[in-house]
């Protein structure tokens, strides 16, 4: 089993966490049932976030009553003391808690700090001398955000999107956060699903002693594949690295990642799933990407009104209009010319 320390923070745990986003969509009885089967395969960090509908109320009815036997992280998207107090309120009321072991700002534009005018830093220093949270953390989708809350030396964790697929700059990144012993959580490690080989994911992340990787779960079958990897994690083979070595000549450069930030669009285009729909079917097959349903989706790319909202709230800076009219295309082709 092999261990990860969160930097200063003194959590240490398997490096393997559940990401709980997924688990919104499924029922309370399926979602106990995923996170007490984790739990029981030694898996101990849970990462969740007030954004995730019902993935706290889940949590919380999972581990009531055991809540000193795992560590909880969510977050707020508040953008004021007012909200953020509001939040953090009703996080510890969904997760049935008093406390939370790290509570992170979830992707704001800019870093918290005191005396930025938000409030939000001094109502977070002021949690945690309440014992409402134990460690400061912070979310970030952008290069520069993420360094300015890596230099300021007023967070104990950043969460940041890291894979195979990441860029020099994102591996320049995670360097940093060790060399100032930052704890450091790595979301979509699967790349939001255009990575298909979790063995080559889990092999990239091992080479990374100070990273915890949140791996985010649905179904069951796909717990069991990470489960496995506890006792019989997988090595860094020439297979794997060539797996990974073709995915990267694919797949970097402009592509969506599927992270939302752009949502919602004015027209009712479902931006975050057609914005990579091509790159989904070749590398995820399914009959379900096909469905009159996803093609009526796909269709509404048509109404797009080019406003330039999607793109100028792009965390990765996409030209996400041109994204969406390059999909559209290669979804019709792939439909071998059928009106879609």
């Amino acid at each position: 089993m092999v261990k990860v320390t969160l930097g200063s923070t003194g959590i240490t745990v398997e490096k393997n966490a559940f990401g709980a986003l997924p688990i919104q969509r499924i029922s309370a009885q399926e979602a106990v049932k995923l996170l007490h089967k984790a739990y029981g395969h030694g898996v101990t960090f849970f990462d969740t976030a007030r954004f995730y509908t019902d993935s706290e109320e889940k949590l919380g009815e999972a581990f009531d009553g055991m809540r000193d036997k795992v560590y909880i992280a969510t977050k707020t998207g508040a953008v004021n003391a007012e909200g953020f107090w509001k939040d953090l309120h009703t996080s510890l009321g969904n997760l049935r808690t008093d406390y939370i072991d790290i509570y992170q700002f979830h992707n704001p534009a800019f870093c918290p700090k005191p005396g930025d005018g938000s409030g939000l830093y001094e109502a977070m220093l002021e949690a945690k001398e309440k014992g409402m949270v134990r460690h400061i953390g912070i979310t970030n989708h952008r290069l520069s955000v993420a360094h300015e809350a890596v230099e300021s030396g007023l967070y104990e964790t950043l969460q940041f999107p890291f894979c195979y697929l990441a860029t020099e700059k994102d591996m320049e990144l995670v360097e940093k956060c060790k060399n100032t012993g930052m704890g450091f959580i790595a979301m979509k490690a699967l790349s939001g699903g255009l990575i298909t080989n979790s063995a080559a994911a889990y092999a990239f992340l091992a080479q990374y002693d100070h990273v915890l990787p949140i791996w985010g779960v649905q179904r069951e079958r796909e717990l069991d594949e990470f489960l496995s990897y506890i006792d019989h994690p997988p090595a860094m083979t020439q297979e794997l690295a060539d797996v990974i070595a073709r995915d990267r000549e694919e797949l970097l450069g402009e592509f969506c990642r599927g992270c939302g930030y752009c949502m919602p669009c004015p027209a009712g285009i479902e931006i975050n799933n057609c914005a990579r729909m091509s790159l989904m079917i070749r590398r995820s097959p399914s009959a379900g990407w096909l469905t009159p349903a996803a093609q009526e989706k796909m269709k509404k790319i048509e109404d797009c009104l080019h406003c330039g909202r999607c793109k100028s709230k792009c965390p990765y800076d996409l030209d996400t209009p041109m994204l969406l009219e390059k999909n559209y295309k290669d979804y019709c082709e792939i439909l071998e010319g059928k009106e879609c």
